[in-house]
């Protein structure tokens, strides 16, 4: 978990953070999610942006994934959610 962004896990936090509130921002919609979720979906985020680019050879064993790859990571979820959430409806 301390590898996802490179540092600890507040650091972690911090930056999943960041990038679910800016995916959010960027993503057309209303994602109603609040603190603890967007916290989760940047970190999501990042974890799926570290698995595509690893199986791409984007990054190397060890290195994490950087910010805007979390925050398109991100916003991939939220689509995928979106998509998930009309099914539901």
């Amino acid at each position: 978990m301390e590898q996802i962004f490179g540092g600890g896990i507040l650091w972690t936090l911090l930056i999943g953070f960041l990038a679910g509130l800016l995916a959010r921002a960027l993503k057309p919609g209303d994602d109603k999610l609040n603190i603890i979720w967007t916290i989760v979906l940047g970190v999501a985020g990042a974890l799926l942006a570290r698995f595509i680019g690893g199986a791409l050879g984007w990054y190397g064993p060890e290195e994490p994934a950087g910010f805007i790859a979390s925050v398109v990571g991100a916003i991939i979820l939220l689509f995928i959610y979106g998509l998930a959430k009309k099914k539901r409806a």
